[in-house]
């Protein structure tokens, strides 16, 4: 199995095939719009503008399991992020990333790259993941990276 085989379900409910964005570097994120990171959409949405047209693509999997900090459904957390952080990169429907509820994207995700000490559940909104255009989920970081952190590592995966 790799990332490619994995279909999940767009911000309107329909099924999304990863399939769709092999030859992409892929920077994978559970968020809130709710939590004291929020703030990253800021940075998340720099990445984007400036890597999208390199071959770079975002995919949001917003998260209610931290504190309930992703309220409303997923036309809200939209709207939301679209008004408050104008961003324009790929959102999908709510998701659990912990739990007998998980999405199994998020479960192949902690199966391959670990967190700190070798735990694999995630401990909060903002943990991410980078893809390469091959598939390979190449690093994880924790929700205290900021985006911004993240640009040198995007830019050895789109060799620019």
């Amino acid at each position: 199995m790799t990332i490619y085989d994995f279909l999940i379900k767009d911000v309107d409910g329909k099924e999304y095939s990863l399939n769709i964005l092999k030859g992409k570097v892929l920077l994978i994120v559970n968020t809130a719009t709710g939590c004291g990171l929020t703030p990253q959409y800021n940075g998340l949405q720099k990445l984007y503008d400036i890597y999208r047209d390199k071959g770079l693509e975002i995919l949001d999997f917003p998260c209610n399991q931290f504190l309930n900090q992703a309220p409303g459904n997923e036309n809200e957390i939209n709207n939301f992020c679209i008004l408050k952080y104008n961003t324009t990169f790929m959102r999908f429907s709510k998701i659990e990333v912990n739990g007998k509820n998980e999405c199994p994207l998020f479960k192949y995700l902690k199966n391959q790259k670990k967190g700190v000490l070798g735990s694999k559940n995630i401990k909060w909104n903002f943990t991410k993941f980078l893809v390469d255009k091959n598939g390979n989920i190449i690093k994880r970081y924790g929700p205290n990276i900021k985006p911004e952190i993240i640009d040198n590592d995007i830019k050895k995966l789109l060799m620019i």
